[in-house]
């Protein structure tokens, strides 16, 4: 389906078939954890931080069953959601375009840099990738947090590589 006839709202919208996953993305960004044991900022650029991390991971498993449409329209609702967000704070339409063209690169650069971390496995690089970004609290052992932070995204990465691609979708079995 074309941008032109979602725009025009004939016929349904693909994002739909992935908007389960997106919701599960952001309930698992806001996970506790993150913001307590792990010392990320309670703060806007904090969640940011911790909803590209999880989509990330969850990007690389949609890209690994070559799923290039679903990960493309993950992309679009992350896209839909900041732009709701950057409204939501007062942010006039003139500089929405500028700053949501900037947060898909910031997206596209992490997911470069997550990639290989989570293809490999690789708690060491993974935990770098994650120091370089995410915003702790200022009181955080950036190390040890990044770290704590690493375990947990590698073990979901870990569930999300144990699901088919229909119960990915769907995300009732990601937890």
């Amino acid at each position: 389906m074309s941008f032109l006839s979602r725009l025009l709202g004939t016929g349904p919208d693909p994002r739909e078939t992935v908007r389960p996953l997106w919701h599960k993305v952001v309930e698992l960004a806001r996970e506790p954890q993150f913001y307590s044991a792990h010392m990320v900022a309670d703060t806007v650029a904090g969640r940011f931080d911790m909803i590209t991390a999880i989509l990330c991971a969850v990007m690389v498993r949609v890209e690994a069953s070559d799923m290039r449409a679903e990960s493309a329209l993950l992309a679009e609702l992350f896209v839909e959601d900041m732009d709701g967000q950057l409204r939501q704070f007062g942010v006039n339409d003139v500089v929405i375009g500028k700053r949501v063209g900037k947060l898909m690169s910031v997206l596209g650069g992490r997911l470069g840099a997550y990639r290989g971390a989570f293809a490999n496995k690789d708690h060491a690089k993974l935990s770098d990738t994650i120091a370089r970004n995410t915003t702790f609290s200022e009181d955080a052992d950036e190390a040890s947090c990044s770290a704590g932070i690493a375990n947990d995204l590698l073990a979901l990465s870990e569930r999300l590589n144990s699901l088919d691609d229909k119960a990915l979708l769907n995300a009732s079995a990601v937890k």
